[in-house]
């Protein structure tokens, strides 16, 4: 007896992308669309009062699963963020929740959808006294969505520390959905014009209760490199010299300039921007940046490069993202026969599989599969549960991402994870997936030839 395994895969790119049907192809594109349904010396004592949280809606870029054939979707979401503590001190632990109160969109199909098969994760942006990026994690939980219906609110949870007195503001950033519905499913939002408004502000001080008040406003948030911004402040020491500076992420760039604070503390400046990886501009007090004598970063995109000299050209180029797909070495495994009355393990090789990332974004990938019961003769079968096997993943060095075998145990009809990616805040790269395999068979099951349907699903 010679058991064979035929294999179907699921493709994800150009022509070798095959559409799922029925029920399942309507779950699929349900649960893709889930997420779219949408210094001198500091300051005296803090007089500023603390302001409660508000709703804000921002527009999102968000890209639901290949699988679900549905185009990238922009659209608006309300979320609020709140703290557990709005007057921390330097060192405190502040627990944040961001809750998107409001999706894009509904349930686009007929078909409703179970509870708690979506977990969030997501980021908030720190601004102000301090600038951060906390990561923000959901439980799985929703309640039941009905077909063509309204998708339900959910809240994520992180923590940052204080480490700077002053204000700070906290803005809802990115986020994700891992849907967890027939299949692994991702789907991403990104805020499309960051930072989003501020639906935060908490007042931190260094503890012996005084706060950094200072504060600046730009006349722009963007302009073509060697354009000048307007820059206002207040709250500085009357008469200190004040730096306006540029920031490229964490470091300051070479576009600066002086001001000086009059006696109430504020200034009237420009600051020529020529740096276009400027992200954001700070103002300080002292001989460089420190968030306890200073104000910002407040956010600036430079749009274009200035005027190109005579004699000269500028060059531009573009990387295009691609796709998700697989390509396997073949559809048919061979395994080792067993003897009647013996029985025992009938062994073979999975057929390679190369996982193929060129999308170039935040989510990462699942390969998962299922096997149907081996048929045999006379309607004699070999349970699906009787398969087994032990993954392998390897990943071509250079990759961004770094793939990881599934589990070694059985297949069977319910599915197993042959081996997955982690999201990451970029992703993609080329791996190679194999697995031995082991059919357990009966001793006195019926001679003849078997076959089973092993089907991987990459997402």
């Amino acid at each position: 007896m010679r058991p064979t395994v035929r294999r179907i895969s699921r493709r994800r790119s150009g022509a070798r992308r095959r559409p799922l049907r029925g029920r399942r192809w309507a779950a699929a594109l349900g649960v893709g669309a889930l997420v779219v349904a949408g210094g001198g010396g500091l300051a005296g004592p803090a007089q500023a009062t603390v302001t409660a949280s508000v709703p804000v809606d921002f527009p999102t870029h968000c890209i639901p699963p290949a699988i679900a054939g549905i185009p990238p979707i922009d659209g608006p979401t309300k979320a609020e963020i709140t703290v557990d503590n709005a007057a921390p001190t330097v060192g405190d632990t502040v627990t944040v929740t961001y809750t998107v109160v409001k999706p894009a969109a509904g349930n686009p199909v007929d078909l409703a959808l179970p509870a708690d098969i979506m977990t969030p994760t997501g980021k908030v942006t720190v601004g102000g006294a301090q600038s951060a990026s906390v990561t923000v994690a959901g439980p799985k939980k929703n309640t039941p969505v009905p077909g063509k219906g309204d998708f339900p609110s959910f809240s994520m949870t992180g923590t940052f520390t204080v480490t700077a007195p002053g204000r700070i503001t906290l803005s809802p950033g990115d986020y994700n959905i891992h849907t967890s519905y027939i299949m692994e499913l991702d789907t991403p939002c990104t805020v499309t014009d960051p930072p989003a408004p501020v639906s935060e502000t908490i007042l931190a001080t260094d503890g012996g209760g005084q706060v950094n008040e200072r504060a600046i406003r730009l006349g722009a948030a963007s302009g073509k490199a060697g354009e000048a911004v307007a820059v206002t402040g207040s709250k500085f020491t009357a008469g200190a010299d004040i730096t306006l500076a540029g920031r490229a992420g964490d470091t300051q760039t070479a576009d600066t300039a002086t001001v000086r604070a009059d006696a109430s503390g504020g200034f009237s400046g420009r600051l020529t921007v020529d740096d276009p990886a400027t992200t954001g501009i700070v103002a300080y007090e002292g001989g460089g940046w420190d968030a306890s004598r200073g104000a910002g970063p407040q956010a600036y995109t430079v749009t274009g490069g200035g005027g190109i000299p005579d004699g000269s050209q500028r060059l531009d180029s573009s990387v295009k993202a691609g796709t998700l797909s697989m390509v396997q070495a073949g559809d048919t495994v061979e395994m080792s026969a067993v003897d009647f009355g013996k029985g025992g393990a009938s062994r073979g090789s999975l057929q390679t599989v190369m996982v193929e990332d060129y999308r170039g974004g935040p989510a990462g990938w699942s390969l998962t599969g299922k096997v149907t019961d081996f048929k045999g003769p006379g309607g004699a079968t070999i349970g699906a549960s009787a398969l087994g096997w032990t993954p392998v993943c390897a990943t071509k060095p250079g990759s961004p991402s770094t793939c990881a075998a599934g589990s070694a145990g059985p297949v069977g009809s319910a599915g197993a994870t042959l081996a997955s990616a982690p999201n990451g805040a970029l992703t993609g790269g080329e791996f190679t997936v194999d697995a031995r395999l082991a059919l357990n068979v009966p001793a006195y099951t019926a001679p003849g030839a078997y076959s089973g349907v092993l089907t991987l699903t990459l997402t």
